[in-house]
């Protein structure tokens, strides 16, 4: 007979059944059926050098305290080995990501996104920030899910959205045909290997995403930890710092970076320090784990790229390695590269001493990383207003169908 009972987890039916082990010996064991797991509709997109699940907003539930476990739970998260092997995550933070998707009722916009970035080891549901690699994937997932009606004719498309994160509009232009957004292409973004359709996203007005302030200190230089620091806030705010300052050589790699004794402590005590002066936690205690990223920078120089093939110092104007969530990160946030372009433009920053002397008077700044090279662009006004930040990325929908979580 069935016994029947209830744990915190579902509803379990036990039953004792007989088996024979190898040698042909009998043994009982009790066999347990949980209840059908559960299952929502969503996207998998790689936008730029991350992947996120997308879901629609109306098939979450209604309140967003909801959403936790199922964002955990599909994720694979918290993972204490690090690699989320029991769901869709990848094991490092641009791989763990959320994107929910919906109508824009505002004007100006027709798109809604929210992003959310998952814990790894953790169960982190981090809503601080927007991810701009992510961000060139909203524009061709709202035409593939019928949200946007391209029309039947093929050719450019710019699609508004809005960033819930941020409170920003972002403009996304990109190609279509036969209603569906074009993924073929001739354009290329180093640490995603082929080529695709370029997309076009220029942030409107992209400073002050969470402060308020192209400077949210209002300094062009702070000192934290003895450390001369930049605090600057486009698209989302991020803190630089001089690799030749933290007596660290600025191209090495990720591991060398996660290896290297003390290094991630000290800059992760330097960015707390920063996010209080800027405004955006009151404590230590209260700083996200995903914003302010913090880079450390230096002046162009030949070196060994994760691919193993060789960077010509000539090639960019200023080097860059970013650390995301504690991680360091194998390229570069699209955002902390709006804040890398904007604070180039300011004499006197981190950025600028670091910048080669090719980069004078251009729009477009190519910015090294340890998987290749980001351009990207920055325009002030007359005023000395940032007007826009441009990046140019490629995405690709991977499937479309349920995804799973216990």
């Amino acid at each position: 007979m069935y016994s029947t009972r209830f744990l915190s987890h579902g509803l379990f039916h036990s039953k004792p059944s007989q088996f024979r082990n190898l040698s042909g010996r009998a043994f009982s064991t009790t066999v347990r059926c949980a209840k059908k797991q559960n299952n929502i509709p969503v996207a998998y997109y790689r936008g730029g050098t991350s992947r996120a699940l997308i879901f629609h907003e109306k098939d979450l539930p209604a309140s967003r305290a909801e959403w936790a476990p199922i964002f955990l739970g599909t994720m694979g998260s918290p993972d204490p080995n690090g690699r989320q092997l029991d769901g869709m995550g990848g094991g490092i933070s641009s791989l763990s990501k959320i994107c929910v998707v919906a109508p824009s009722k505002r004007a100006g916009a027709q798109v809604d996104f929210t992003f959310v970035q998952v814990g790894v080891k953790n169960n982190a549901i981090d809503y601080a920030g927007n991810c701009g690699n992510m961000t060139s994937a909203i524009g061709p997932f709202a035409v593939d899910s019928g949200l946007i009606d391209p029309g039947t004719s093929s050719g450019l498309v710019t699609v508004s959205l809005y960033n819930t994160n941020t409170d920003k509009i972002i403009n996304s232009t990109f190609p279509v045909s036969e209603g569906e957004a074009v993924a073929d292409g001739e354009f290329a973004i180093d640490g995603v290997s082929g080529t695709a359709s370029k997309i076009q996203l220029d942030f409107v007005d992209p400073a002050g995403s969470k402060t308020g302030k192209l400077l949210p200190t209002g300094n062009t230089v702070d000192v934290f930890d003895g450390i001369r620091s930049t605090c600057v806030d486009v698209g989302n705010p991020c803190v630089f710092v001089k690799a030749e300052d933290l007596g660290v050589d600025g191209t090495m790699l990720p591991d060398e970076t996660e290896a290297y004794p003390g290094l991630l402590q000290r800059l992760e005590s330097i960015r707390r320090q920063a996010t209080v002066a800027m405004g955006i936690a009151k404590t230590l205690g209260e700083v996200p784990p995903s914003i302010p990223k913090i880079c450390f920078v230096s002046r162009p120089s030949s070196h060994k790229l994760l691919s193993g093939e060789q960077a010509d110092e000539a090639s960019v104007d200023v080097v860059v390695r970013a650390i995301s969530t504690g991680q360091p990160h194998k390229a570069l946030p699209i955002t902390s590269g709006l804040c890398v372009s904007a604070a180039a433009k300011l004499p006197g920053s981190i950025v600028h001493e670091c910048l080669s002397s090719r980069s004078g008077g251009r729009d477009e700044l190519t910015i090294g990383h340890p998987s290749g090279k980001l351009v990207v662009g920055a325009k002030y006004n007359d005023n000395g207003e940032l007007e826009r930040a441009t990046v140019f990325r490629t995405a690709r929908r991977l499937m479309e169908g349920r995804v799973y979580w216990k």
